[in-house]
């Protein structure tokens, strides 16, 4: 291409881009002029419909004004009703106060009228209870105090005689129904009880197969049965008694061993020093174990748990413990389940009872190693292997040498009165019994100025009453004593007695 050509390129595309340049800015001048124009009509809208819309809003505010002075003006419309009605009310009820006002105060005039009367009349009655007492006591040649005192003393005594006659009704009505009462207990308990007993004796016979063994028991120069006695304790009583050597001795449990021993070595055939000590081991092993055991089933039979081991044994020991030919620990179970019954039945404390119950003897298992009464020991021994207070209190007053402080202690105490007291528990006679009893009092009322003797508590306690005009209350320590004294030097008996003198003054009087 020629240059020429390339020019008129060059000056066509120079007037193109002119020319386009050109219509781009009439066309963005025409735009910008109609958005111009639009954005005018748009604000004259917008400023119309603001404008409508004040005018509506000032139409609805005014509407509302008026519609909350509407309401307001109702309410107050109402509010002053209501004023009106509580004003009238008020008026109606100070005019009703008015009206009441004048009513009580006419009533008050009345009722002073009333008393103003009633004053002239008590003066007047008063005048003449003066005159009546003047010329009563005229008559009767009385002061008003005296007369009131002889009416009162009268009147008293008139009371208190009824008292005592109403007294002695409930007390009498009273001692009926509790001896019922404790007949009905008594008896169901001793129902429910059904224990063994076993008479024993001081002394154990054992039976030879033939005399020629007495000989052998003794051997040369008595050497066997020196032995025998030494180990055990115990006596053996070799005499014309055919086929049979007697043990005696005051332990039980003693006893029992060389009685064991003795026939050991009776059926060993062996008798010589050496062998009787191997057997006296052998028995001794045996007893122990047999009184555990005996003891441990005490406990079963009545139920009772937590006992102190050493207590357990003690228990079994009473197995080889006699009173009166009644064996102690039969008795002690029976007191127990006695005791147990009639706290149920009162509504005490059973477990308790029967505890106690199988306890209270529990001195008599060493009361023949140990200084003291058995009823000491047991507290001792109690206290010792942690028995509780309750438990003590009841072993220590089964005898009566402390007063019963609880329910269960009486039982206790009454229990073992039945068991000891039972038909055929005890071998002593009757007639020894009564000899016993008569032989205390004797004793007692031998001496000046004893009154009445009375011997109770199966001879165990002899209660002393004395004239008081004859012995004081120092004379009454000497007299126990005194009676004490003669009781040991003139009397065989078990265990202790218990001496109380009693020295009281009594008023008594009778109705005519």
């Amino acid at each position: 291409m020629t240059p020429v050509t390339y020019a008129i390129i060059g000056a066509t595309a120079v007037v193109a881009i002119i020319i386009g340049y050109m219509i781009r800015k009439y066309l963005a001048e025409g735009k910008l002029k109609n958005a111009e124009t639009l954005a005018t009509d748009m604000l004259n809208t917008a400023s119309k419909d603001a404008e409508a819309k004040k005018r509506e809003a000032v139409l609805e505010a005014k509407e509302e004004v008026h519609s909350m002075r509407q309401e307001l003006d109702r309410e107050m419309k109402s509010r002053r009703g209501e004023l009106a009605q509580q004003e009238k009310r008020l008026v109606q009820k100070e005019e009703n106060l008015d009206k009441k006002q004048g009513g009580i105060e006419k009533k008050e005039e009345k009722i002073q009228r009333r008393m103003d009367e009633i004053d002239n009349i008590r003066r007047k009655t008063d005048e003449a209870h003066d005159k009546q007492i003047v010329e009563l006591e005229r008559i009767s040649s009385l002061s008003f105090e005296e007369a009131r005192t002889m009416l009162l003393q009268n009147v008293e005594d008139e009371i208190r005689h009824e008292t005592a006659m109403m007294i002695k009704e409930i007390e009498m009505q009273a001692k009926m129904d509790a001896d019922k009462k404790a007949r009905n207990i008594i008896t169901l308990a001793i129902q429910r009880c059904a224990a063994d007993h076993v008479a024993e004796t001081t002394v154990s016979v054992v039976n030879l197969p033939n005399d020629e063994m007495k000989g052998r028991i003794i051997g040369r120069e008595g050497r066997n049965i020196r032995a025998m006695e030494t180990l055990t304790g115990i006596d053996l009583i070799i005499d014309d008694t055919p086929e049979a050597v007697v043990l005696s001795g005051f332990d039980p449990v003693r006893r029992e061993i060389a009685r064991l021993t003795l026939e050991k070595l009776i059926a060993d055939g062996r008798i010589h020093p050496g062998r009787i000590e191997e057997m006296y081991e052998k028995a001794k092993k045996e007893v122990e174990e047999g009184i555990r055991e005996e003891g441990e089933q005490a406990t079963f039979d009545t139920g009772v748990t937590g006992i102190h081991p050493e207590l357990i044994r003690l228990l079994g020991r009473l197995k080889y413990r006699t009173s009166y030919g009644q064996n102690v620990l039969k008795h002690s179970i029976e007191v127990a389940l006695v005791a147990s019954n009639m706290a149920l039945e009162l509504g005490a404390d059973p477990q308790l009872a029967k505890r106690a119950g199988l306890l209270h003897d529990i001195g008599k298992a060493v009361d023949h190693e140990i200084e003291g009464t058995h009823v000491d020991i047991g507290v001792d021994l109690a206290r010792k292997y942690k028995e509780s207070p309750e438990v003590i209190h009841c072993i220590a007053a089964h005898h009566g040498d402390t007063e019963p402080q609880t329910v269960e202690a009486f039982l206790v105490q009454a229990a073992d009165s039945i068991s000891a007291a039972r038909p055929g528990a005890r071998r002593e006679t009757l007639e020894t019994y009564i000899k016993r009893l008569k032989k205390l009092e004797e004793i007692a009322e031998a001496n000046d100025g004893v009154e009445k003797s009375f011997a109770i508590q199966a001879g165990r306690e002899v209660r002393i009453m004395v004239k008081p005009e004859k012995i004081d209350d120092a004379g009454s320590v000497q007299l126990s004593r005194k009676i004490v004294k003669q009781i040991e030097s003139e009397m065989d008996y078990p265990g202790q007695i218990k001496v109380v003198v009693i020295r009281e003054t009594r008023a008594v009087d009778y109705a005519k």
